[in-house]
């Protein structure tokens, strides 16, 4: 009687530990980004975490909700937590993180990129969740690396069992007609494609300039939330049966 109490006691921890998926969402805020295109930056997360299809997958499964985590980096020791990680079981927690996305009050940036400072950053975030079934590191960047560790002298080794880092390149300035720009975002695309993302799945979304992030951020979104089989979902340690 005294084990099946305990059991009793113990269920609704046990559920509410379950985790379908880990995002943390890492933004590039050196001194390359101006104050509007921060704000664009914010504000694009809060239009992607809200828009309408986003919202229906964030709440597909109840029984095994999304954790959220946002955090801005810049230097090689400049990294700010905006949103700490929140289970979103109700849409009264997505409206928590929206409102700490909008509330948020920029740092003084650091003038230099430190993507791969960043990208450990990210890892000892996803650390913090190692029961969640899938864990995905997302790193929005106008810039390549220019101090601190190179992220392809990182060794793979480093990266968390199960993690999948994608990435969201930005251009700037007027990209269209811009012929300067459009090379500059292109060659950045492939600096993330071959240094930064990793895992079998990783990708590069990319935004022709901070006007155009909220909807690579959603289109990003949409392809992470969605990337979890119906039969991990039935089976979330691996197995087949």
């Amino acid at each position: 009687m005294i084990r099946l109490c305990l059991l009793i006691l113990l269920l609704p921890t046990m559920v509410q530990a379950t985790c379908r998926q880990a995002i943390s969402l890492g933004l590039d805020v050196s001194s390359s980004v101006d104050q509007s295109e921060y704000t664009l930056q914010l504000e694009g997360v809060v239009a992607a975490l809200n828009a309408p299809v986003v919202i229906d997958i964030l709440f597909l499964q109840p029984d095994a909700p999304v954790r959220i985590h946002v955090f801005e980096w810049s230097g090689p020791v400049n990294q700010t937590i905006i949103v700490p990680w929140t289970t979103l079981n109700t849409p009264a927690d997505l409206a928590t993180v929206t409102a700490r996305l909008r509330g948020h009050q920029r740092g003084v940036p650091a003038p230099t990129t430190a993507v791969g400072s960043a990208l450990l950053a990210g890892f000892a975030y996803l650390e913090q969740h190692p029961e969640c079934w899938i864990r995905t590191l997302d790193l929005s960047g106008d810039g390549e690396t220019n101090t601190g560790p190179l992220p392809e002298d990182i060794p793979l080794t480093q990266t968390p069992a199960g993690v999948t880092v994608n990435g969201l390149v930005v251009g700037s300035g007027n990209f269209f007609g811009d012929q300067i720009s459009q090379n500059a975002l292109a060659d950045l695309e492939v600096y993330y494609r071959e240094n930064v993302i990793r895992g079998p799945v990783a990708f590069v979304e990319v935004a022709k300039n901070y006007d155009d992030y909220a909807a690579a951020m959603e289109r990003k979104l949409l392809r992470e939330l969605s990337a979890l089989a119906v039969g991990q979902i039935e089976t979330p340690n691996g197995s087949d049966g």
